[in-house]
């Protein structure tokens, strides 16, 4: 008798296997949409481009692509996943279909773009009201993150260019609601740029901003409830006065550069006026400390109520100091209108857009890691079908998911939950997925489905 003197035990594999069904844990995003009513937004939204006599919705073609890009797509052909299981994900068009589609979208330009957001809008705010205090606003106020992202070209597409850091390919700018810390984020604008587009463009900064403001409830898209928040790119004279413009009222949080007036009034503060700053669990952290200099150089050109406050650390060790840092100790500063609060927790507060980061590395996993397209209208539409991936991804832990779970990644999501296979049982008039118990997180996906059903159905 032979012995097995392999790792792995030695499977034989052929094909024909029946009531299989591969990525059924997807079937928590198919949830989310039906709940969310996103597929009926979508489908009504984009009912003018539904040609007479057509066997496939609009809506239904673009969810499909969005779904396949949520589960690790990166093209419009890996829509075939979905295809393949139509007991899951029902009929799901071909690729020339899909195709004509985005370019059909594509052609339609702003008049495309407005409806595909708008059905976004409505749905967002259905799904912040299902959340509950799971919601990013459930405290009334939210905070919108901006942020710049290359994405890098390997062929020459329309508008890809040299980039600031010598690579080429186009620089969007992107916008993420900040879950906080017990959840993560969700999109709410993506501007496409070329690649040569400048960091600080205070016009491009306003274009996002209004774009991710009508992402929101109404009551949250004017006043201090809202917090606008950026790195020193987001600090210009244009973009700080029309935040704060009146009947706008937005609150902010905007990094600075730090210039040599600034400089210059930080060496005034005397050391009392130092206090401790805080860590990411706001605890006192060693060696950091902040101070607020509002009062020292001269703002008369800015906006009525900004609040300079500076930052003073010792930095990690291999760290290359600037010329304007002080005393071997890392300087930063940033502008705020908040009247109240502690210094430490401003600027903890302020430091947290560094969970930006994080979303933009979730997008580069969901499809922003290159655009696929040739031209700059069809790319657009990949962006917004990006973004509707980014949202289920979003919305589904928010709705589904607890505790620890809720935080988990894209990627993580997918390993662990949507890769799972199930079996496809019909039993009477119903179908059913059943899921193995040997997977280890089945007990996750079968909770979440849970939580899904119990949620009220959409009109």
């Amino acid at each position: 008798m032979k012995k097995n003197t392999g790792s792995y035990p030695h499977v034989r594999v052929g094909d024909g296997g029946r009531s299989v069904v591969s990525q059924a844990g997807a079937v928590l995003l198919v949830e989310t949409i039906r709940k969310s009513g996103l597929d009926r937004a979508i489908s009504t939204a984009l009912g003018p481009w539904r040609k007479p006599r057509a066997v496939h919705n609009p809506g239904k073609v673009l969810l499909d692509v969005a779904l396949a890009t949520a589960m690790g797509g990166d093209c419009l052909a890996d829509v075939g996943m979905l295809r393949a299981e139509p007991g899951v994900f029902g009929l799901v068009a071909s690729d020339p279909t899909v195709s004509r589609l985005v370019d059909a979208l594509a052609a339609a330009g702003s008049k495309a773009l407005t409806a595909i957001r708008t059905a976004r809008a409505e749905t967002r705010s259905r799904v912040w009201e299902l959340a509950g205090e799971d919601g990013p606003a459930a405290d009334g106020q939210v905070i919108v993150d901006i942020d710049g992202v290359l994405v890098l070209a390997h062929s020459e597409k329309q508008d890809a260019t040299a980039t600031w850091k010598r690579t080429f390919g186009h620089h969007p700018l992107v916008a993420f609601v900040d879950h906080g810390q017990a959840g993560s984020g969700e999109p709410v604008a993506a501007l496409l740029r070329p690649g040569n587009a400048g960091s600080n463009t205070a016009s491009d900064h306003i274009t996002t901003t209004q774009l991710a403001l009508a992402q929101l409830p109404r009551h949250l898209r004017r006043g201090r409830k809202t917090l606008i928040r950026t790195d020193s790119v987001g600090g210009t004279h244009a973009f700080l006065d029309w935040l704060t413009r009146r009947g706008r009222w937005l609150s902010y949080s905007v990094g600075m550069t730090i210039t040599d007036a600034i400089h210059q009034a930080v060496l005034k503060i005397p050391e009392k006026g130092w206090t401790p700053a805080y860590d990411a669990d706001g605890i006192e952290r060693p060696g950091a400390w902040v101070a607020e200099i509002t009062d020292i150089p001269d703002l008369s050109t800015w906006p009525k109520g900004l609040r300079l406050i500076v930052r003073r650390e010792r930095p990690h060790p291999g760290a290359q100091l600037r010329f304007t840092d002080l005393d071997g100790l890392r300087l930063t500063c940033f502008a705020t209108n908040t009247t109240g609060g502690q210094l430490a927790d401003l600027e903890l507060r302020h430091r947290r857009r560094a969970r930006c980061e994080d979303r933009i590395r979730n997008a580069r996993a969901t499809g922003l890691r290159n655009l696929p397209l040739h031209d700059t209208a069809q790319n657009r539409i990949w962006l917004e079908i990006v973004s509707l991936a980014l949202d289920l991804l979003a919305w589904m832990p928010m709705l589904a998911l607890t505790a620890e779970t809720r935080r988990w990644e894209p990627k993580k999501l997918r390993l662990r939950l949507f890769s799972a296979a199930a079996q496809l049982v019909t039993t009477g008039r119903s179908r059913w997925l059943r899921f193995t118990t040997r997977w280890p997180w089945t007990d996750e996906i079968t909770q979440a489905i849970d939580r899904l059903n119990a949620l009220p159905s959409p009109g």
